[in-house]
Formats: structure tokens, C-alpha cells, sequence
């Protein structure tokens, strides 16, 4: 049986910059609680950012500049934490390839996690399209990311997996 990666806010877990959570409520994510698929994890929490925490956007571009070192994460406050969430992500793509996980369900708009969209860099709450810094380091290492929306898609893609 395959491990699904989620983001652990979206299991409950107050790690959120904010020390929030955004738990998602969906029967594919209970369903896959139930069988034990589920592997929560959170880069910045895996890369030392404490809870909360700064609020951070992407400068210059998305996670795939960031990696490139063609853009920046900076916290509200102006601190660089670029090599924060480089490392996070580092983190993430080291479990997934340990643990055998290709698919992953990850919190949409997140500078980590964003699969489709993340803030603009101005922290004025405007968004433009691209993917956080984790979410193209998993991609690029071929697992599929999807985000809170998008269970039945990663549903799909775990069956497939698992026909193979």
C-alpha cells in the first residue's frame, strides 16, 4: 500500500505561520486516515521555522526561481529565509524518497506547498500562478502534487500507482 504525503495543517496540525491549522475535510483524506496511508509533514517545521512565525512570500518569482537562486523567500519583517525553505524542501523530497511516496496533497498558496498559485511577494494578499519551493522540488523528483482541492485527482493517480 502506497503512502499518500499531506501537508500536516491539513490534517489538523496547528503549524501554520500563524499557528493555525487548515484542516481539510474530505471522504478521500478520511478514507485514507482509516488506512493508514497518510504521512503528515510541513517543511518549515521540518526546517527549524518555529510556530507561528513570520509570514513569508516569495521575491522575484516561484519555488523553481528560488531554486535556481533567481528569487528569494522573505519574511514580512524583511528577514531572508531562503535557505529555510530550500532546506525544507530538501527535507520533504528525502522522506518521500525513503518512504517510496509519489503522490502528495499539499496546502494550495503556501510558499512551501503552493501546487498552482502563491502570494505575489507585495503581502497584500494578491496572488499570481506558480508553485512553492517544496511542491517543485517534489515534482521535479516525479511526485505528483495536488493540493487540498484536487483529492479525487490524487485518488485517481494513487490507483494508478498501485495497478501498476
Amino acid at each position: 500500500m502506497h503512502k499518500v504525503l499531506v501537508s500536516s495543517c491539513l490534517v489538523g496540525e496547528p503549524v501554520r505561520y500563524d499557528g493555525s491549522a487548515a484542516i481539510s475535510r474530505h471522504p478521500v483524506l478520511d478514507r485514507w486516515l482509516q488506512e493508514e496511508r497518510i504521512i503528515p509533514f510541513c517543511p518549515e517545521i521540518a526546517a527549524g521555522m518555529g510556530t507561528p512565525r513570520p509570514a513569508v512570500e516569495l521575491l522575484g518569482g516561484d519555488g523553481k526561481a528560488v531554486l535556481e537562486a533567481r528569487a528569494w523567500a522573505m519574511g514580512h519583517s524583511g528577514a531572508d529565509v531562503t535557505g529555510a525553505f530550500i532546506a525544507g524542501a530538501r527535507a520533504t523530497v528525502a522522506l518521500c524518497q525513503q518512504m517510496g511516496i509519489r503522490v502528495a496533497v499539499l496546502k494550495e498558496g503556501s510558499p512551501s506547498c503552493g501546487g498552482t498559485y502563491i502570494h505575489d511577494g507585495s503581502f497584500s494578499g494578491a496572488i499570481i500562478p506558480g508553485q512553492g519551493v517544496t511542491a517543485t522540488a517534489l515534482r521535479e523528483r516525479g511526485v505528483s502534487v495536488f493540493s487540498e482541492d484536487q483529492w479525487e485527482q490524487a485518488e485517481a493517480r494513487l490507483s494508478e500507482l498501485e495497478d501498476r
